[in-house]
């Protein structure tokens, strides 16, 4: 049984390879291969960015009268994935990297432009040492000093690490935690203070508030002397006066009916000044020069003092108001 997959193949006794015919094709045949985008791109006709990994079916041919050390170099030719636009780019086995030819720009090749500027720095001063003896004698001074600078700056370092290695940061984080801890304590006895002196405050305020108020305490809760007084003693300013009998008792004056209810109208009070009283026969005896016992009359208490009339009750007087007439009836005998 034969194999499946052939590795060899049978060649008959009498195979000459030269008389196979050789096919004819052009240097710049191009290939259709399957890549991806060697670096980031971007575009020149549209701005699309094509980044690295983009997968794209390009040609593919040799670069003509272009090696380098025997290798030849490959072209490669993409389109935009916007706008369709060719962009080309080719390998550089001088670098182990690709380089781009046109329809696009390189991105973040910040690196490499660095490199090709040392490299270029060097060259140039291979090239003067060359011919400059004095010149390699100031490089090597120039390099020697820089060698030393940083063994300087190496060794400062170490030392720094070494340092560092000795501190207990435990030791530091503990020491911490305890600054902390003293702070939280230091505020809360402001804090403390604080409301402490503002009690103190309203303590003494509140005592000095009860000072006062005994005072006004006092006047509020000292008895109020009860008022004898008629709702319609306003009428009258002078109180009824005990008047001596003949036997030498006190004797009070009879209060008529109707001053029980409205007070009397004779006295000094609001309508005082329009009463006009008739005197006791007493009063009349006396002023006469009469020697003998005083008779018992009765005597009917007069205000001596008569305030001044308002100008409305000397309009009323004038005009011969009712309450005169009220007055005289009052006086009357038959009212006794």
């Amino acid at each position: 049984m034969s194999e499946r997959k052939v590795l060899n193949k049978y060649y008959p006794p009498d195979f000459d390879p030269s008389k196979i015919p050789k096919l004819k094709l052009p240097k710049d045949r191009q290939y259709v291969v399957r890549l991806m985008a060697p670096f980031n791109m971007r575009c020149k006709t549209c701005g699309e960015y094509i980044y690295k990994g983009k997968k794209f079916n390009a040609r593919k041919e040799t670069v003509q009268n272009e090696l380098y050390m025997g290798l030849p170099i490959f072209r490669f030719y993409i389109k935009c994935t916007r706008c369709l636009a060719e962009i080309t780019f080719k390998t550089d086995p001088e670098n182990t990297d690709y380089a781009m030819e046109h329809g696009a720009t390189r991105n973040f090749q910040a690196e490499k432009l660095i490199e090709e500027e040392e490299k270029k720095i060097q060259k140039e001063r291979e090239e003067e040492e060359l011919n400059n003896p004095m010149k390699v004698l100031e490089n090597r001074t120039r390099d020697s000093k820089m060698e030393m600078e940083v063994l300087e700056n190496l060794q400062e370092l170490k030392e720094l690490n070494q340092r560092q290695a000795q501190v207990d940061f435990e030791g530091m984080i503990g020491l911490y935690r305890d600054l902390e801890q003293r702070e939280k304590e230091r505020e809360k006895e402001e804090d403390e203070r604080d409301t402490r002196d503002m009690l103190e405050r309203a303590l003494v305020k509140r005592l000095r508030d009860s000072d006062s108020d005994p005072d006004e305490e006092n006047s509020r809760t000292k008895p109020k002397r009860p008022s004898t007084d008629k709702p319609t003693d306003i009428l009258t300013t002078d109180k009824p006066t005990d008047t001596q009998g003949p036997s030498g008792g006190v004797k009070k004056p009879k209060v008529e009916s109707w001053e029980r209810s409205v007070g009397t109208l004779g006295g000094g009070g609001a309508l005082g000044s329009l009463v006009v009283r008739r005197k006791p026969v007493g009063d009349v005896v006396s002023k006469a020069g009469s020697t003998g016992p005083p008779a018992a009359t009765y005597s009917h208490p007069v205000s001596t003092t008569v305030p001044p009339a308002s100008p409305a009750k000397l309009f009323a007087t004038q005009n011969g108001s009712s309450l005169s007439l009220v007055g005289a009836y009052s006086d009357s005998d038959d009212s006794e």
